[in-house]
C-alpha cells in the first residue's frame, strides 16, 4: 500500500481529494466535523513537511454553482481546528484556483470550491481532471466516503501522478481495517447483518460467506430467513421473492462450514410506532397483525454468546428499528457486546449507515477498533468490488 509516509513533501503543492460533506445549519455553521477531523492527520503531515495541501472535496450535490453548496463556511470551520494558514479558493479550477494557491505561503492549507459545480466532476471528465492536475504536484487520495465514485478528483486525475500519487492516513487506515476482516483477522471471525432487506444485503452475504467463520442475522431481514423455514412472521416485513435466496445462503453457509445464527425469539408490535401494544414472541410464530420490530431476550443472549467468543468482528447494519427507543434494546445490546469483545482483544469493525449511526446513539464510537467513514464505499468493499478510487492508486504500487 503506498501512504503519504514514503513521501516527503517539502515545497510541494500537494492536492488532496477528502470528504468534507458535512452538515450545516441555517447560519451556514458545520454541525458534525467528524469527517474533517477525520483528515486532519494526513492535512497536517503535509503542512509539517513544508508542503502545501491543496484540498478537493465536494458538498452535496448541486444542480449548478448554488451558494447554499459552497464550501467557504467549511473553510471557516477548518480555520478553527489547525494551527496554520486556511485559505479558500472560491474556484477549484482556472486562474482563480491558480492564483489563491501560489499565494497561499508553504505550510498552509488552500480549499477548494466545490467540485461538484462543474458536471465534468461526476461524469469523471479526463479534460477536467487535468485542469485539477496543474494545482499540484503530487496527488493524495484520503476520501473512503468516495471510493466508490470513478469521479474526475477521486480517480481520474491520479493518472497524471504516475509516481506521486499515495493512499492518506484514514484511507489507509480503513484499507487495513478491510483487509483484517477479509484475509488476516484472527479467528473465529464473526460479521453481523442487519438491517430491513436481505435483497440490499445478498452480496455482501455472499461474498462474506467465503471470509468469515460465522454471520449473524438480525434486523427484518431475518423474517425472510424465518419464513423461507417455514416460520409463523405475522406482519413483519417479509420479501417473498427472495425466500429461495435465503433459502440457498442458509445452504451455502452449510456447505462451507459457516455458523448462520438467526434470531429465536422478536419484540413484534401492533403498529409501526414507538407506542405501540408490543408482546414478546417466538420468531416462527408472531400473531396475525404484529411485526416483529427488535430481537427478544433469547436472541440477545444467543447473539452475544457468539460476538463474546469472536476474534474479529464486522458490524453492518441494526438489530432492529434502534431509531425508535422501544425497539432499541437489540441493536444497543450487541454494540455492547461488540464493545466488550474490543476490550477484550477482539478487532471490530463497524461500517454503513445505520451501524455507525447506532454506535453513536449510544457513545460506543471509541469503544471498537474502526469505525468506516464511508457507507456506500464500505458496503460496495464488502459486496467484494474493487473501487476505483482505490484501484487508481492501488495499481501503480504493481
Amino acid at each position: 500500500m503506498i501512504t503519504i509516509d514514503q513521501f516527503n513533501y517539502n515545497q510541494k503543492n500537494v492536492l488532496v481529494r477528502v470528504d468534507f460533506n458535512v452538515p450545516l445549519d441555517a447560519q451556514k455553521k458545520v454541525t458534525d466535523d467528524t469527517r474533517i477531523q477525520a483528515a486532519l492527520p494526513t492535512l497536517k503531515k503535509i503542512c509539517s513537511d513544508g508542503g502545501k495541501a491543496v484540498i478537493m472535496s465536494h458538498l452535496g450535490r448541486p444542480k449548478a454553482q448554488e451558494p447554499e453548496f459552497s464550501l467557504a463556511p467549511v473553510a471557516e470551520h477548518l480555520k478553527t481546528l489547525v494551527d496554520v494558514p486556511v485559505v479558500f479558493a472560491s474556484d477549484c479550477v482556472g486562474e482563480a484556483a491558480q492564483e489563491t494557491i501560489a499565494n497561499a505561503p508553504m505550510g498552509s492549507m488552500v480549499l477548494l470550491e466545490n467540485v461538484r459545480y462543474y458536471k465534468e466532476e461526476t461524469q469523471g471528465d479526463g479534460d477536467f481532471a487535468s485542469q485539477l492536475a496543474q494545482l499540484g504536484d503530487a496527488y493524495v487520495n484520503d476520501a473512503f466516503g468516495t471510493a466508490h465514485r470513478a469521479h474526475a478528483s477521486t480517480t481520474v486525475v491520479a493518472q497524471h501522478f504516475p509516481e506521486n500519487s499515495a493512499f492518506g492516513y484514514l484511507m489507509a487506515k480503513e484499507l487495513e481495517a478491510l483487509e483484517k476482516i477479509f484475509n488476516s483477522g484472527k479467528k473465529p471471525v464473526v460479521a453481523i447483518v442487519g438491517g430491513a432487506k436481505v435483497s440490499s444485503k445478498i452480496s455482501i452475504l455472499e461474498n462474506l460467506l467465503d471470509k468469515v467463520d460465522e454471520i449473524i442475522i438480525g434486523g427484518g431481514m431475518a423474517f425472510t430467513f424465518i419464513k423461507a423455514k417455514g416460520g409463523q412472521v405475522g406482519n413483519s416485513l417479509v420479501e417473498a421473492d427472495f425466500i429461495e435466496t435465503a433459502k440457498s445462503i442458509e445452504a451455502e453457509a452449510a456447505k462451507k462450514g459457516v455458523r448462520l445464527h438467526l434470531p429465536v425469539d422478536a419484540i413484534a408490535a401492533d403498529q409501526f410506532d414507538n407506542h405501540a401494544n408490543t408482546r414478546a414472541c417466538k420468531i416462527d410464530n408472531i400473531p396475525d397483525g404484529f411485526m416483529g420490530l427488535d430481537i427478544g431476550e433469547e436472541s440477545i443472549a444467543l447473539f452475544s454468546q457468539a460476538v463474546s467468543q469472536a476474534r474479529t468482528l464486522l458490524w453492518n447494519g441494526p438489530m432492529g428499528v434502534f431509531e425508535m427507543e422501544n425497539f432499541a434494546k437489540g441493536t444497543e445490546a450487541i454494540a455492547k457486546e461488540i464493545a466488550k469483545a474490543t476490550q477484550n482483544g477482539a478487532f471490530s469493525v463497524v461500517g454503513g449507515g445505520d451501524s455507525v449511526a447506532a454506535v453513536n446513539k449510544f457513545k460506543l464510537g471509541s469503544a471498537v477498533s474502526h469505525v468506516s467513514t464511508g457507507g456506500g464505499a464500505m458496503l460496495e468493499c464488502l459486496e467484494g468490488k474493487t473501487l476505483p478510487g482505490i484501484a487508481a492508486i492501488a495499481e501503480k504500487a504493481i
